[in-house]
């Protein structure tokens, strides 16, 4: 069975719940380091007072029994510690009240969901389409990729990411082994290497903030230790690259991505593109450079996949941009929820995550058996397969 996952919950109802389907059977989980990937979610400068409302942990509660996995679906909650301030406004049974007790939402923030989605769904209270698709559906999310990593650490394979951008500041390039970056970035308050970007970025989100704005970036993802051969290039949603970049653009408020040096290339000549094919006893076939990001023809081809998503600025504003009221059809100020100033760094541990659920969905599919010790062996098998090619 291919691997999948829904997600259900409201930003400020009781909790966000994951049911995933497809894991293989003696998948021993660390319960630590999942709800670590949650609280690396929530780190970084520029986020808002949810973050301090919140200490966010995944429970299971199905799936896994005595530290391993089943092979059942498993569930996993996050609960919302607001909840208990939103318990009438969020309530699933019906209250009586007025639209003011009610926390109803009429006047759409530009850039959010909220116009399209009350006018989609037909609904009058556009509070019902911003509890929804809040960016706090991410939590849940991470914790799914949370297992993914999991999976995939069973076969050297692993996941690291940093902020190139914020804003106007950009962050020296670097070639950094992936262990070091990831030792580097997870020290940082912005996902960076370097202190000094880190300290330029802190300012400018101080002053972002002060001026009520907000602020978007651009965030990379690295994955070291893939095999040649996941996706494929026989069919368009097989290919493997075309899948993770459909995964990042759901990520709340992304709207691009690259892969290797991606729009880079619109502007070289191909012999500065592609990666020359090299082959040695010791190591098979590799490449002598990585411009392509780990791909060709939608398949892996043993290089590290490089990700790069850019997220646009959180469209709550503490100076509100013109709106619409969907009562009166007069302008108005749109309304304002609370919200972050730059949610950057928390958006690339949200970038690492849905990756890595493409790359474990896309390695079961590989190598797929029901259990880890059938999986380890076709993994086995195939890494024969390719030393004698």
């Amino acid at each position: 069975m291919s691997l999948r996952y829904l997600t259900a919950g409201e930003t400020h109802g009781p909790q966000l719940t994951a049911i995933v389907e497809g894991m293989p059977s003696n998948l021993r989980i660390d319960f630590e380091a999942l709800n670590f990937q949650l609280l690396r979610r929530q780190k970084g400068y520029g986020r808002g007072r949810r973050m301090q409302i919140e200490r966010d942990t995944a429970d299971i509660v199905g799936g896994v029994r005595h530290g391993q996995t089943t092979g059942a679906p498993i569930a996993l909650i996050v609960a919302n510690n607001d909840w208990k301030h939103w318990t009438k406004i969020m309530n699933v049974e019906p209250i009586e009240g007025t639209d003011e007790e009610k926390r109803r939402v009429h006047r759409p923030r530009p850039g959010h969901a909220d116009l399209n989605g009350g006018l989609k769904y037909d609904l009058k209270d556009l509070r019902n389409v911003l509890e929804r698709s809040s960016a706090r559906e991410t939590a849940v999310r991470v914790a799914v990729g949370a297992l993914a990593r999991q999976l995939l650490a069973n076969f050297g394979i692993k996941i690291g990411g940093q902020v190139l951008r914020i804003g106007e500041i950009e962050a020296p390039a670097n070639n950094l082994p992936l262990e070091e970056l990831i030792e580097r970035t997870e020290a940082s308050s912005v996902r960076v290497v370097d202190e000094e970007t880190e300290k330029k970025m802190e300012a400018y989100i101080d002053l972002i903030k002060k001026e009520g704005d907000s602020v978007g970036g651009v965030v990379e993802c690295i994955v070291e230790g893939v095999p040649i051969g996941l996706g494929s290039h026989v069919q368009y949603d097989r290919k493997l690259d075309a899948r993770i970049a459909q995964a990042v653009v759901s990520i709340n408020a992304f709207k691009g991505v690259e892969i290797g040096i991606g729009f880079e290339a619109g502007q070289l000549r191909g012999s500065q593109v592609h990666d020359e094919i090299l082959y040695s006893e010791e190591t098979g076939y590799t490449r002598a450079s990585n411009r392509l990001g780990g791909f060709e023809g939608g398949m892996t081809n043993g290089m590290p996949i490089v990700v790069r998503g850019v997220m646009k600025p959180i469209p709550t504003l503490y100076k509100p941009l013109r709106s619409v009221d969907i009562d009166t059809k007069e302008p108005f100020n749109a309304q304002v929820e609370r919200s972050d100033a730059c949610a950057v760094p928390a958006a690339s541990v949200v970038l690492e995550s849905v990756v890595a659920w493409e790359v474990a969905k896309a390695f079961l599919e590989k190598f797929g058996g029901d259990s880890m010790e059938e999986i380890k062996a076709n993994y086995e098998n195939y890494k024969r397969q390719l030393e004698n090619y």
